[in-house]
C-alpha cells in the first residue's frame, strides 16, 4: 500500500511540475529573490536529503533549511545548487512544504543536473545542480524548506 501511495505521490509530482520545467522559455514571471542551497543526499530508490542554504530577498540574506523524502534515487551525493525564486510575495512564502522534480548524476567530483520546487503559495524554485559522489537520481521528492531560528 505504501509503494502505491508512494507512486501515486510521485505521478501527481510530476504533473505539477513537468509543466514549467518542460516549457522553460514560457515566463514565469519576474525573479523575486535568490537560493543557494548544499545537502546531502541518499537512496537507493527510496531517497533522503538533508541540508541547509540561503535566501537572498529585497537585498537581505536569510539562513534556511532544507530537508525531504522521495523516490527516483540510487547512491549517495553532496549537492550545491543554486538559482531563481519566481512568485515571491513575502518572505514567509518560502517556508513550507515543496514539491521537487529533479534529475542529475554524480560520479567522483564531476556531476550535475537541474531541480525544480514549487509549493502550494505558487513560489517557484529553478536551480542549477553540482554534485559529487556516485548517484542517479530521476525523480520526485517532498522538501521542506523553513527558516533557521
Amino acid at each position: 500500500m505504501t509503494t502505491i501511495r508512494q507512486t501515486a505521490v510521485s505521478v501527481a509530482a510530476f504533473l505539477m511540475l513537468a509543466s514549467p520545467a518542460m516549457a522553460q522559455s514560457r515566463s514565469l514571471g519576474p525573479a523575486t529573490g535568490t537560493v543557494s542551497i548544499e545537502q546531502v543526499q541518499a537512496g537507493f530508490v527510496a531517497s533522503g536529503e538533508v541540508g541547509g542554504g540561503t535566501l537572498r530577498y529585497h537585498g537581505r540574506s536569510y539562513p534556511i533549511t532544507v530537508g525531504g523524502l522521495g523516490l527516483g534515487s540510487i547512491g549517495a551525493s553532496r549537492t550545491v545548487a543554486s538559482g531563481t525564486v519566481y512568485g515571491l510575495k513575502n518572505r514567509s512564502d518560502l517556508a513550507g512544504a515543496y514539491v521537487q522534480l529533479k534529475e542529475g548524476w554524480a560520479v567522483g567530483n564531476r556531476g550535475g543536473g537541474s531541480v525544480w520546487l514549487k509549493n502550494d503559495k505558487g513560489v517557484t524554485l529553478r536551480l542549477a545542480a553540482r554534485r559529487q559522489g556516485l548517484q542517479l537520481s530521476l525523480g520526485a521528492d517532498g522538501v521542506l524548506i523553513g527558516f533557521k531560528q
